[in-house]
């Protein structure tokens, strides 16, 4: 018989699905993930369980695309974790030379 699994394990769990979504998608990439969830509880989006997440990714793929264009490519990478798991994503999407400290990346 198992043990039922704390909420923080779940938490974790959850941001593992979502770090491991993207690092396929985007291989070599720099990413950190951060879980907001607890910021927003009782909220009426986090209600459902799904959770608030900050993301900031550095990746080549991003190179030439507009902002838009590169949160659109999140989107499609997350798929389906966006409708069961996610309530609100911030992004922050970059590429090496955005991210370096010279070009003032200020983007978290």
């Amino acid at each position: 018989m198992n043990a039922p699994s704390a909420p923080g394990a779940a938490a974790a769990s959850r941001l593992e699905r979502i770090r491991s979504q993207l690092a396929q998608a985007f291989p070599g990439a720099a990413i950190e993930l951060i879980d907001d969830s607890h910021r927003h509880a009782g909220h009426a989006g986090a209600r459902d369980g799904r959770g608030h997440f900050r993301l900031h990714i550095v990746c080549g793929a991003f190179a030439g695309l507009r902002p838009l264009q590169r949160h659109q490519l999140v989107y499609r990478a997350l798929d389906e974790l966006m409708r069961t798991d996610i309530h609100a994503l911030s992004i922050t999407a970059l590429i090496a030379e955005e991210a370096s400290p010279e070009a003032g990346d200020t983007g978290r």
